[in-house]
Order: structure tokens, then C-alpha cells, then sequence
């Protein structure tokens, strides 16, 4: 449940910065880091960085031109910190983030930010993975309830068969976009030619097959 804190805290801290008033309290356990402001010419994006008692890094840029919002998580995770023999889990477990939790039932989440005007999606590199989601503006605890439940409750979750489903579209997602296309393994190469076979870089974010059948 101390995760789910994530969520409720975000909230407050948009609502409070929401109030556009300077001397406005910020809820307990929100910190103030950083602060840019608009630039009166040049470009400028202003924002708000703030950090959670439990260490989350909160940045907000607010845009009123559409009523939407977007949330993206990011998590300093990426295959890099893979080893050898062990590529491809990474992206492999970005998948698996979407089939649901121990409060959201399988294809849910999905379902969840489509049926609430959304979209929604994650990529993998090699130091960082991130989670994101594009809804209407009033959907905003939507989206930060189902970051924070994912990120708190989808191990319980995880069963074998959603494990091979996922393996069997990740070894797909390879072959059509790489092996099969023309041209897709040039950055595998290129990789494979600047860094050592030992280093992290060395190989490809998507994992070898075989990597990946021994998974």
C-alpha cells in the first residue's frame, strides 16, 4: 500500500501547484528541488522538480493549450545492467509490466486508458525504461493509480503462461523489426563493433533469441 502513496501524493502536489498561489503549502513528504521559469524570449520550458519521502522524482510542466495530460514514468533501469547470456530481460520485463496486477485484471490496463480517451505505451534502452500515457486532463489519478499499482503490485501476478505469451511476442517483436527488415542489425553491429563482447552496451536492448528461450 506505501506505493500507492505515490499516486495520492502526486496528486496533492498538482492540486496544490494547481492553486497558482505563491505562499501554498505543499502536502508532508514533497520536497521543492528545482524551479525554472518561463523565459521572456528564447525557448524555455518551465517546470517544477520535486522529490517524495520515498525518494520519487516528480517533475510537472504544466501547457493549458489542450485538455489533456501526460504522465510518463521513468525508472534508471535499462539493459545495460544486464550480463552476458541475460540480454533482453529488460524489455522482456516491460512487457510483462502491462498484463496486469493483483488489482487489474489481465489486457486491463489497456483497456483501462483506452476506454478513458487515452493512449498509452513503454520503451526499453540500455539505461532507462519508461511507462507513459496521453488522456484527458480529468484522467489524471487514472493514470497515476495505475502507474503506482503496477509498480507496487504486479509480481503476484506473474504466472508462467503470461511468461511464454510474452516471450513468444518479444522473439516476434525481433524478427520483425530487426532480423527480417533490411538494414535492422546495423546498430546490433555497430554495438557489437564499438564495445567489447563483455560490456553491457555490446548487446541489443531486444535480447538474442537465444537469450531469450533461456529466460
Amino acid at each position: 500500500m506505501k506505493r500507492l502513496l505515490f499516486a495520492f501524493a502526486t496528486i496533492s502536489l498538482l492540486a496544490a501547484c494547481g492553486q497558482g498561489k505563491k505562499d501554498t503549502k505543499l502536502p508532508e513528504g514533497i520536497k521543492l528541488v528545482e524551479k525554472v521559469e518561463k523565459a521572456e524570449s528564447g525557448l524555455s520550458i518551465p517546470y517544477e522538480k520535486y522529490v517524495l519521502n520515498n525518494g520519487l522524482q516528480v517533475i510537472i510542466h504544466e501547457d493549458h493549450s489542450d485538455p489533456i495530460v501526460h504522465v510518463d514514468v521513468t525508472y534508471h533501469v535499462g539493459s545495460a545492467r544486464e550480463e552476458p547470456f541475460r540480454s533482453g530481460f529488460a524489455h522482456f520485463f516491460e512487457h510483462m509490466m502491462f498484463q496486469g496486477s493483483d488489482n487489474v485484471a489481465d489486457e486491463e490496463h489497456f483497456k483501462t486508458v483506452s476506454e478513458s480517451g487515452g493512449t498509452l505505451n513503454g520503451t526499453t534502452n540500455k539505461d532507462r525504461t519508461n511507462y507513459f500515457e496521453t488522456l484527458p486532463s480529468n484522467q489524471l489519478e487514472r493514470a497515476l493509480w495505475l502507474e503506482a499499482d503496477r509498480m507496487g503490485f504486479l509480481l503476484d501476478a506473474v504466472t508462467q503462461e503470461k511468461f511464454e505469451v510474452q516471450r513468444a511476442t518479444v522473439k516476434n517483436e525481433r524478427g520483425q523489426s530487426y532480423d527480417n527488415r533490411p538494414y535492422g542489425l546495423v546498430g546490433e553491429k555497430v554495438n557489437q563493433a564499438q564495445y567489447p563482447q563483455t560490456h553491457p552496451y555490446n548487446f541489443p536492448t531486444i535480447g538474442y533469441l537465444e537469450d531469450l528461450d533461456d529466460a
